[in-house]
């Protein structure tokens, strides 16, 4: 737990003083370019999931964050995490999780701010996101990672006694 806690707790400060700088010098749907027609900072406020899926439904994502997160630690007590990547994304996923949940108790709605325009199709611009989201995003890939390379263990043959391997060998 002391490895989730070194790293989830700094990433979840960092995403609240972030959310924090932004609500005391931005109005809502506030708008300022960093970098002209590629970065801005904003404030936009998210009721929903993931690109404002399911709009207003704050009270049932406190619900679910809450189970993810308890589920999330005690899986992780147990020792779910045995690799390196699934450790990185329990403490990523853990940070993002708490980030976004602290908003929606807080605030009402997640405190959106970073908002890029990547000139592609469907990412111009990309929806506003913030610190939680890009942990909660790079944890999916790390977990995507761990999947990949899993390496269960062949199932043991259950060895034959020497009475058994001179019978099969004929003798």
């Amino acid at each position: 737990m002391k490895f989730l806690a070194s790293i989830a707790l700094p990433l979840y400060a960092l995403d609240q003083a972030t959310k924090l700088w932004i609500v005391n010098h931005f109005e809502l749907h506030e708008q300022r370019t960093v970098i002209s027609n590629f970065f801005d900072l904003v404030y936009y406020s998210n009721t929903g999931a993931a690109f404002s899926a399911l709009t207003g439904k704050n009270t049932f994502f406190i619900l679910i964050s809450i189970v993810a997160l308890v589920a999330l630690l005690v899986f992780y007590k147990k020792g779910a995490f045995k690799d390196r990547p699934s450790r990185w994304a329990s403490a990523l996923l853990c940070a993002g999780i708490l980030g976004n949940l602290t908003d929606r108790i807080v605030h009402g709605h997640v405190v959106d701010f970073l908002l890029f325009n990547l000139h592609v199709r469907y990412a111009d611009p990309w929806p506003a996101f913030n610190v939680a989201d890009s942990c909660i995003c790079i944890a999916t890939g790390l977990f995507i990672i761990s999947a990949m390379f899993d390496r269960k263990p062949e199932a043991a043959t259950p060895q034959e006694s020497p009475d058994e391997a001179s019978k099969s060998d004929g003798k």
